[in-house]
């Protein structure tokens, strides 16, 4: 018998159970005859907000500029130095560098794969500005203490929560905490779009109102500029897909809630498992495990009809667009981690069954 491929993600077979609406709310904005800032948008804006706990929600075109108009915002001097975890993805450091800023890296906790709070305020200089924190993988960073850093040292705290829509921390949402939450809508996120979109959440309403002034020319007026503003507006299709999805968010979060659990409970102690603790309620966007045969597992399940992904082979500070970034500084924790880590199936569109037998197959390894 052949083995039908348990894909790692299939986004057909994501937004299916979403087409008929997809369909209904695409003709009625085609019908509306209106495509830019308009019903869509400022609907989502408000429910994306709501259901985050936030004040105000600002729809932009992608997550990576979510995170540079959020920098962008509080106009901080050229060469001044933002804290960032040694192993996100690189988008996070790409908003620092396109303000003119100086991304300084801290290594993460080894358990929880976050920015470990232990060791920011030993990287703080008198150039810091701000934080810039990852809630990776689905999992909430620990904010208490961060909050507590940042609030010493009049620290600015942006969080990307490009990976952790609906994931909280002692009951709060990510996104919640400091003055920004950037997020991203990329089709694979728990809340993903059908193409990409993001956005930005806030409680201050003079920032709120900047970041939706640089989103749109820099401009709160038509034809009148008052900032050095860009072209970053989430678009009213992508914004009708959203407030769909928006809908069950809840639900794809408990399902993938539920196939984490199988993975926690069944699979063996060979491998890391993330570590779960109650103070944090994890969304698992990604499912990751740590093996020292990282590459030789995942061939091996490729050979059992199983795709993996890994997130991210290759630590920032050795990619080639930051060569000589980073030169005399050592980031061993992330270098372990992305070379043991592996993400395994955990999609919406998964079955209890494929992750039965993806732990039987890992098992055996």
């Amino acid at each position: 018998m052949t083995l039908i491929m348990i894909e790692y993600e299939s986004l057909k077979l994501l937004n299916t159970p979403f087409m008929e609406s997809y369909k209904k709310s695409f003709a009625d904005t085609l019908e509306s005859g209106w495509f830019i800032l308009g019903n869509n948008v400022s609907t989502f804006e408000q429910e994306f907000a709501v259901y985050n706990g936030s004040n105000y929600c600002a729809g932009l075109a992608s997550g990576l500029d979510a995170l540079i108009l959020a920098l962008r915002c509080f106009d901080f001097p050229a060469g001044s130095e933002v804290i960032v975890p040694s192993n996100t993805y690189i988008a996070t450091i790409l908003a620092v560098y396109h303000n003119n800023l100086v991304p300084v890296l801290v290594e993460p906790d080894p358990l929880t794969y976050n920015i470990d709070p232990s060791k920011i305020e030993a990287s703080i200089t008198a150039k810091t500005k701000a934080i810039l924190v990852v809630h990776l993988y689905g999992k909430a960073c620990d904010m208490d203490p961060i909050m507590s850093i940042a609030g010493q040292y009049n620290l600015k705290v942006v969080e990307d929560c490009a990976q952790s829509h609906g994931a909280e921390y002692k009951g709060k949402k990510t996104g919640t905490f400091g003055d920004f939450g950037a997020f991203s809508f990329y089709p694979t996120k728990n809340l993903g779009a059908l193409g990409d979109a993001g956005a930005i959440t806030t409680d201050d309403k003079e920032l709120y109102e900047k970041i939706k002034a640089l989103r749109n020319y820099g401009s709160k007026v038509k034809y009148i500029n008052k900032y050095i503003g860009t072209n970053s507006r989430l678009d009213e299709i992508q914004a009708g897909f959203l407030s769909v999805k928006l809908k069950r968010l809840n639900e794809i979060n408990s399902h993938k809630r539920r196939l984490a659990s199988l993975y926690q409970e069944w699979l063996s102690v060979d491998f890391i498992k993330p570590v779960v603790h109650d103070d944090y309620f994890d969304v698992f966007h990604i499912y990751t495990i740590r093996h020292p045969e990282r590459d030789q597992l995942r061939a091996y399940l490729l050979e059992h009809h199983i795709k993996t992904e890994i997130h991210y082979p290759i630590p920032p500070h050795q990619q080639k667009a930051l060569e000589g970034k980073f030169e005399g500084f050592h980031y061993p924790i992330s270098e372990e981690i992305h070379q043991t880590t592996l993400s395994l199936p955990i999609s919406f569109c998964h079955t209890e069954q494929d992750i039965g037998r993806i732990i039987e197959v890992l098992n055996q390894f």
